[in-house]
């Protein structure tokens, strides 16, 4: 049923009514609407606006039409122009004339947008709650190649030696970052826009901060303009949404490299690869590929929003309708692949063996002779030039470090007599790194279980904040 037109003459043309549509996409916020919908109600009785037999009727009118929105019985027709005057009509089919009583101090305007934050709230925790699991799989993996070594990297090239624990810790660290802004957003986003109106507030004797309180929000609006116009919320959603898939488009990026005949390093589950229609052989890595391209949605969702929201005046337009379809994008395409890439990552085998026998190549112990010689207090720029010279004469006698003689060593500098030997071990090297954060295997084996414990502290208050949602909710 049409919210609006009293004051038309003229029926509106199909071509703006197809465009100005948006029930195809916004009936996903129907809970939420009816559950604001019933905080609405509460307040104008509240005020006595609504007598309390009037609002029973319509509280349960408006629980029974939840049921039926489950269940599939009620849906959108053709004439509904979105959720909002969808569930009008099936409010009215149920009490005639009195349905149209709940639109008494509320406008479309601060209906939708307390609609959008219950419903990103909602599944901004069920993003978070993956997250968690997907972030202990990391860490559960990664324990257990603490004590294995594999060639660090910068540039993709070989770097110095690592716990190869610890090269696969590191994501975790970026996805708790990750879950450290959605706690953020969450302070930020838990404001109730129900009760601003259309932009001014209402005359009616409502109650704002009570009706904040009813739909679980930690505080009401404070300017009603900023209220009914503001998507900074969304804009955020998206922002972590994007740097979500940003991260896990790295991880893609190296499993697919792992996974290559090249590095032969990482055999990916069958589970969580695909074979090639034409060459029987084939085991590819496409859990990984797609966690690398969807990132590429994410990002453009984000650039979506701020470019639709970087020229709006005042307070509501309907340029704002563009907010939803991209939230909900970011939203499913998380919902899908945060399962799958916690899959790959916890069924991954790695290839101990291979990686051992690379953590050498590539003169990644050049550091370690600079290392010795410092300690022997030459200046680490002198240093730096002796064990590039060390390099150089590998390079050109096609030898490793280790490989040079007593008297080669000293020839290049005095100081690097035959305990150098001592630092030329992976092993050496690895337990050499005891820095706070650093790859000696014993602090990675603490870092882990350090983070492991956070993890379940983390999943746990995730898990708590998003059942009392769906108390509040009534599911």
């Amino acid at each position: 049923m049409a919210l609006w037109g009293a004051r038309f003459s003229q029926g509106i043309a199909d071509a703006t009514f197809a465009l100005s549509r948006s029930v195809d996409f916004d009936w996903r916020l129907a809970p939420y609407d009816l559950r604001s919908s019933l905080a609405h109600v509460a307040a104008l009785e509240s005020g006595e606006i609504l007598t309390s037999a009037d609002a029973a009727l319509i509280k349960s009118a408006l629980k029974e039409l939840a049921l039926q929105v489950a269940s599939g019985e009620f849906t959108p027709i053709a004439i509904d122009e979105d959720v909002h005057s969808a569930l009008e009509r099936g409010l009215t089919e149920k009490l005639g004339a009195l349905g149209g009583a709940i639109r008494a101090g509320r406008s479309r305007n601060d209906q939708v947008t307390t609609d959008l934050r219950l419903f990103a709230i909602d599944h901004m925790l069920e993003i978070a709650l993956l997250l968690t699991s997907m972030q202990g799989a990391i860490l559960k993996k990664a324990a257990e190649y603490v004590f294995d070594s594999a060639p660090g990297f910068t540039h993709i090239q070989h770097a110095q030696p690592v716990s190869f624990g610890h090269e696969l810790a590191k994501h975790a660290h970026a996805f708790a970052r990750d879950l450290d802004r959605i706690i953020d957003w969450l302070a930020r986003s838990s404001i109730s826009s129900l009760g601003a109106g259309a932009l001014s507030g209402s005359a009616l004797a409502l109650d704002p901060v009570a009706t904040a309180k009813d739909l679980g929000f930690s505080a009401s609006f404070s300017n009603s303009i900023d209220a009914v116009s503001d998507r900074d919320y969304v804009a955020e959603a998206l922002f972590i949404c994007a740097l979500i898939g940003t991260h896990l488009s790295r991880i893609g990026e190296e499993w697919t490299l792992w996974a290559s005949s090249e590095f032969a390093w990482a055999k990916v589950s069958d589970a969580y690869a695909t074979g090639s229609s034409i060459m029987p052989q084939k085991r590819n890595p496409d859990v990984a590929e797609l966690a690398r391209g969807k990132s590429g949605r994410l990002v453009g969702n984000l650039v979506s929003l701020l470019t639709t929201l970087k020229g709006l005046p005042f307070a509501y337009n309907r340029d704002l309708q563009e907010d939803k379809e991209p939230l909900f994008d970011s939203v499913d395409t998380l919902l899908l692949l945060l399962p799958a890439v916690t899959g790959m990552i916890s069924t991954t085998e790695f290839d101990r063996e291979k990686m051992k026998s690379a953590t050498a190549l590539g003169f990644t112990l050049a550091t370690d002779i600079a290392d010795y010689l410092v300690g022997k207090k030459i200046p680490f720029a002198t240093a730096h030039e002796a064990a590039g010279a060390c390099v150089r004469l590998c390079e050109a006698s096609e030898r490793q470090l280790h490989e040079l003689t007593d008297e080669e060593f000293a020839s290049i500098h005095s100081e690097l007599d035959p305990h150098v030997r001592s630092v030329l071990t992976v092993s050496g090297a690895l337990s050499s790194r005891t820095t706070a954060g650093g790859t000696a295997p014993v602090l990675v084996q603490a870092q882990i279980d350090g983070a492991l414990t956070a993890n379940n502290a983390q999943h746990s208050a995730i898990a708590g904040k998003h059942q009392a949602f769906k108390e509040m909710m009534g599911s």
